[in-house]
Parts: structure tokens; C-alpha cells; sequence
């Protein structure tokens, strides 16, 4: 989970090129540059991942009140994350960071909360 905030974090700050800037030179490492939006789904992936094992019975998450926490907690960000999108969507996305660069694709990012949101409704018994 700590893996894919890392890799959007420093992608976002340390390597990709400026779209404001006229002439922006993208930042190294240069394999990092060459995936240009695919970074976000690899750290975006790696989050889901760690939060959907995160839904284990032998993790704290995984069971008790943990699983109804991170099932709502899930739930409540993917439904927040959309409903900003669709607030910001027309004049000011460009002022959101990493949002601004997803553009569309944070439908994806706020449905794949709640799928991870539902992972957690399969252990809450």
C-alpha cells in the first residue's frame, strides 16, 4: 500500500514532464518517464492490492470492527473522490494534483475504492 502512494508521489513530483511548461523535460529515471500514465495504474494498483490483503483475517483489518471500517471507510473515499472529480471536472481539476493528470480515469480510481470496499464486505460476517 506505502509502495504504490510512493510511486505515484514521486512520479507525480520527481519525473513527470510539466504539461504547463512549454518545452518540459521529464525527470529520471527515464523507464519511470517512458510509462508516462501507466505509473498511476501501477501505484494505484499496488494500493488497491495492499489495501484488498489488508482485508485478511489475519490482519487487524480483516477482522472484527476492522472490516466494517475499512469496508465504509473504502466506500465513503471512492465516493468522495468521484464526487469531487465530477464538482472539479469543468474549471478546476487542472489545480488538483494527480487528478489533473488522470482526467477521466478518476472514475476508475473511485470505482476500484469501492471494489476494495467490497472485499472487505466478503469478511465482515
Amino acid at each position: 500500500m506505502v509502495l504504490g502512494i510512493a510511486w505515484i508521489v514521486y512520479y507525480y513530483a520527481a519525473v513527470r514532464a510539466d504539461p504547463t511548461v512549454l518545452d518540459s523535460v521529464a525527470g529520471k529515471p527515464a523507464f519511470m518517464a517512458d510509462l508516462l500514465r501507466w505509473n498511476y495504474v501501477i501505484g494505484f494498483g499496488a494500493f488497491f492490492l495492499g489495501l484488498a490483503v489488508s482485508a485478511h483475517p489475519s490482519t487487524p483489518l480483516g477482522r472484527g470492527r476492522g472490516v466494517v471500517t475499512g469496508m465504509l471507510g473504502c466506500f465513503i473515499l471512492g465516493l468522495i473522490w468521484i464526487c469531487t472529480f465530477y464538482v472539479l471536472a469543468n474549471d478546476q481539476l487542472d489545480s488538483v494534483p494527480v487528478m489533473n493528470d488522470l482526467r477521466q480515469s478518476n472514475l476508475f480510481v473511485g470505482i476500484g475504492f469501492m471494489a476494495v470496499g467490497f472485499t472487505f464486505a466478503t469478511r465482515w460476517e
